[in-house]
């Protein structure tokens, strides 16, 4: 190259960066000071796990609050402006009531020309003991082969620490953060987050009335591939209960001569699902939006190894053979399963006992265009006349406990624009556009109450475990997912302002 030529390279170079702005994003500097501090975020995180958060422990309702209290001097160290909400109260099954969790919310930023999201998640945990078959303690964050094992790893505290790190990397760099970021974080997720809802409809002017965008990940990947989640199924939880006889009975001494709740019991579940997964219950499978052509089209592309997914369950046969139906049963239909019978002698050993009064519990995961509502007359219809067909003299009472909608994504939508191409930056790929299994009621919550767009983002593993024993956060999803939410404040910065 000759000297003379430089001159004009260089201005080339700087009228380009100077008419795209955003071409300065120091993405490498933001990703090497989280690859640097990655020691720092691990410690965080053990010190978080080691909070015994269960929300469906009473007694453990202490550790509850003290989460909250650290998720809030976590963030009001940043500089953040927080507040510990008080949300009321929790009526116990004896009349007594404990305080719930307060909610935290923070804020960083407010400048009225950029973009605020608000990020959701949640720093309660499921129950979990050593005994139940956990190879460390479930409190005591271990790192194996990378693997973070630890209660509450994934579900939920490494996704919500990995959003405070954003915002530190941002500000330890004395980068602008991109857009504002405000948080709502709750203790009480596990449970059906009591006390929430209310709370977000009392602060749909105040809190939200700024949010343009609500952004969840509280959920995890398919494959080793990226994700990004567009739809959750909701769930009616029932009980089904049938009463006789006054109290337990011997079964050699009355056995023969009484019509046994446990017997009419198992006969009406037995009418709810076919062995080969039909859901017998009518006009249930006809609320279901039909399966259109681009949404097979979209699940034939998604990695997804059947062979690996029966391994990992440890089962020899699935209820479908083929990966589009695999994955449309799991996301997109409706399903019965039957949890359990409270009630009936179920310890160790054997006991000869007429239970007499069993409790059957199950649920019916919902789907677009299911109503919890109709689907609660409809069970409650169907098992009424399926046991008045028993003509037993027994009482039979169905009652549902929970009705959570299901919430379904537009994928077009700037927002998972937006998501795409941060994964794209962080891990070179395209990611998988994918629906969750599961329940997460809040989303719904959000988009009725605050008429906001959401998107879920997850950065947790297809393994993780959650809920499970050995529930696990990699180092690599900890630490790069970190990267992607970094990534994903900047893309949002560019869309266009609703």
């Amino acid at each position: 190259m000759t000297i003379w030529q430089l001159p004009s390279m260089l201005l080339v170079v700087i009228s380009s960066v100077s008419t795209h702005p955003h071409h300065l994003f120091e993405y490498d500097e933001l990703s090497q000071y989280v690859d640097s501090h990655q020691e720092e975020y691990v410690q965080t995180l053990r010190d978080w796990v080691a909070v015994e958060s269960d929300s469906s422990d009473v007694l453990r309702r202490p550790d509850c609050h003290r989460m909250m209290d650290m998720t809030a001097e976590k963030l009001q160290a940043m500089g953040g402006k927080v507040e510990l909400v008080d949300i009321g109260v929790q009526e116990l099954p004896d009349g007594k009531t404990v305080a719930l969790p307060k909610v935290v919310t923070a804020q960083f930023g407010s400048d009225p020309s950029k973009q605020t999201v608000c990020v959701y998640g949640h720093v309660d945990v499921q129950p979990a003991k050593l005994e139940d078959g956990w190879a460390t303690e479930p409190y005591n964050l271990t790192d194996i082969n990378g693997n973070l094992y630890g209660r509450g790893a994934s579900d939920n505290k490494a996704p919500v620490l990995a959003w405070i790190h954003t915002v530190e990397a941002y500000q330890a760099l004395s980068i602008d953060l991109p857009v504002n970021v405000k948080f709502i974080i709750e203790g009480m997720e596990e449970t059906g987050s009591n006390g929430l809802d209310a709370m977000i409809v009392a602060q749909k002017d105040t809190f939200f009335s700024d949010v343009d965008y609500i952004i969840i990940s509280d959920c995890g990947w398919l494959s080793r591939r990226p994700a990004l989640t567009y739809g959750t199924r909701g769930n009616c939880y029932f009980f089904a209960e049938v009463e006789g006889p006054k109290q337990d009975l011997h079964s050699g001494v009355y056995g023969g001569t009484v019509i046994e709740p446990m017997t009419d019991l198992i006969g009406i579940l037995d009418t709810l699902i076919s062995p080969s997964g039909k859901i017998l219950i009518p006009g249930i499978r006809e609320a279901v939006a039909p399966l259109s052509d681009e949404e097979w089209k979209m699940y034939q592309d998604i990695e997804f190894d059947i062979e690996s997914f029966k391994s990992k369950i440890g089962v020899s046969q699935l209820m479908y053979s083929n990966k589009v139906d695999l994955l449309a049963h799991r996301w997109r239909y409706p399903t019965v399963t039957i949890h359990g019978i409270e009630g009936g002698f179920s310890g160790p050993g054997s006991k000869t006992v007429i239970p007499a009064k069993v409790i059957a519990k199950f649920s019916i995961r919902q789907v677009p265009n299911m109503d919890p509502a109709v689907v609660k007359k409809q069970v409650t219809d169907y098992l009424n006349s399926v046991f008045a067909k028993r003509k037993s003299p027994n009482k039979l009472k169905v009652t549902m406990i929970i009705g959570a909608k299901p919430w379904l994504a537009d994928t077009k939508h700037p927002l998972y624009e937006a998501g795409k191409a941060a994964v794209k930056r962080v891990f070179n790929v395209e990611p998988d556009l994918i629906r969750e299994g599961g329940t997460i009621p809040i989303a719904k919550t959000f988009e009725d109450v605050t008429g906001k767009s959401i998107i879920m983002m997850p950065i947790g593993g297809f393994d993780d475990g959650l809920h499970s024993q050995n529930e696990k956060m990699s180092r690599y999803n900890y630490i790069e997912g970190t990267k992607l939410f970094i990534a994903y404040l900047h893309e949002v910065a560019h869309l266009k302002k609703d």
